[in-house]
């Protein structure tokens, strides 16, 4: 009897499910379909008669389908198992945008443009779309930075010092919940300089988030702490940069982040209005001649940038917090 129970507890080989335990997963799949997704950009791209004289036609083609031999290697290498369902998106996406608009022009031009005309706008632009990113990083640093010292130095005196918050928290409640667009035609009036105007109201932007963080962080450290180091002879400047900093560094970072997200719209709306550089005059210049391509090509490279920089914030987070890597995080 116990024989017949272990025969029938085997299944049998070949059966459905041993079979599909023998497929590998759908998860698995996604890397190596990938690539053909650029493929197929490509191939929609050369062999499918444009609807009108678009340049770099041959060159876009020739673009996918070396990204999707990119693609093809990094499935070989399993570096792609993450980012394979984008990357499918993307290649179908622009399949989908090549088809609709250079072949078939379903949608109003000039208003909307194909992947050659983005394309040919870097590749005979790039030095005035280069410029126009300096500038713009060159103004956003400046102003951020400025900011966010002052946001951190403002908010650990409204938590430490009681003489402090006297004199400076009426003068935050009163100008911090502005929104800084609106003090723009001011800033113009009372400084001279528009850039110094706009790296004003940008510092503005970014600091009252920074403040109003830091206070909260350095108001909600544990008193034991003060005392221990007071204990062990510790003097005031100490207790703030070794003990009230440090303790409140994970709500100084929210604000961080809060005001270079203020930083970048006030960013694009002083290079509109008044600074004669960077992306967003650019891209003022692109929409008064009509160039929209121009003004989609500037729309990229300043979301590149602000990914680029909200990545490096996030990397230096992580290194500063390295303590937290176990604990709560928000």
């Amino acid at each position: 009897m116990s024989g017949v129970g272990t025969t029938q507890a085997i299944a049998p080989v070949g059966t459905p499910q041993t079979r599909a335990r023998s497929r590998p997963p759908l998860r698995a799949l996604l890397p190596w379909a990938a690539g053909p997704a650029w493929f197929v950009a490509a191939l929609v791209t050369w062999r499918w008669p444009d609807a009108d004289d678009f340049p770099d036609t041959t060159t876009l083609a020739g673009l996918f389908a070396g990204i999707g031999v990119a693609l093809l290697s990094a499935a070989a290498l399993r570096r792609l198992s993450a980012r394979a369902p984008w990357m499918i998106a993307l290649g179908l996406g622009f399949a989908a945008w090549e088809l609709v608009q250079a072949k078939l022009l379903l949608l109003p031009r000039p208003f909307f443009g194909t992947p050659q005309d983005l394309l040919d706008v870097f590749l005979t632009d790039w030095k005035r779309l280069g410029d126009s990113l300096l500038h713009s990083l060159g103004l956003l640093v400046v102003g951020y930075t400025a900011g966010s010292i002052l946001g951190i130095a403002t908010g650990v005196g409204l938590g430490r010092s009681q003489r402090f918050r006297y004199w400076a928290l009426p003068i935050v409640r009163l100008i911090g919940p502005l929104p800084p667009v609106s003090l723009l035609p001011l800033a113009m009036v009372l400084i001279p300089s528009n850039w110094l105007a706009s790296e004003a109201l940008m510092a503005l932007g970014s600091g009252f988030p920074v403040t109003v963080l830091t206070w909260s962080g350095v108001a909600a450290v544990d008193p034991a702490y003060y005392d221990v180091a007071r204990t062990m002879g510790a003097r005031d400047r100490f207790l703030v940069l070794r003990v009230a900093l440090p303790a409140a560094m994970p709500q100084i970072f929210v604000g961080l982040f809060m005001g270079l997200g203020m930083s970048f719209v006030m960013l694009v709306i002083a290079e509109m209005l008044g600074v004669k550089s960077g992306l967003g005059f650019y891209m003022q210049w692109a929409q008064g001649w009509a160039a929209y391509p121009n003004m989609y090509a500037a729309l990229l490279v300043m979301s590149l940038m602000c990914t680029g920089l909200i990545t490096i914030l996030f990397k230096v987070r992580d290194r500063i917090l390295g303590w937290q890597k176990d604990g709560l995080k928000w």
